[in-house]
């Protein structure tokens, strides 16, 4: 993708000089960009020329964005509620203590069979 960014129109095979990939495998890769709207190609005779498309990017930056602004103002929010002083503890009071707990605990169901090989029925 940053070959088809830096030049407009690039062939598969320019794309692929560059990589330790045999040329199917690049197409490959190249058939999962297209499936997702981010290269288009065109053939021109025997060459395929691949283009970058910057539409389906653009929609998921602004999507990015949105969330980014969104959950950076939530984010915000809590750090000033986290930092303000609004409940301080009150002067001379004693710790509190923590109050027993009023769970049962209950037995443990027994194994019907012990652990180990079952042995087999003649």
């Amino acid at each position: 993708m940053a070959q088809l960014e830096a030049r407009e129109n690039v062939s598969v095979s320019e794309l692929a000089r560059p990589f330790p990939m045999s040329l199917p495998a690049i197409m490959k890769h190249l058939d999962v960009l297209s499936d997702a709207g981010l290269v288009t190609r065109r053939k021109t005779g025997r060459t395929v020329i691949c283009q970058l498309a910057t539409a389906p990017m653009e929609q998921a930056m602004h999507w990015l964005n949105h969330y980014q602004r969104f959950w950076s103002e939530r984010l915000d929010r809590l750090a000033a509620f986290v930092e303000e002083d609004s409940c301080p503890p009150k002067p001379n009071s004693p710790p509190s203590q923590a109050l027993p707990s009023n769970v049962v605990s209950m037995p443990r169901r027994k194994r019907s069979t012990t652990p180990g090989r079952t042995p087999k029925k003649s």
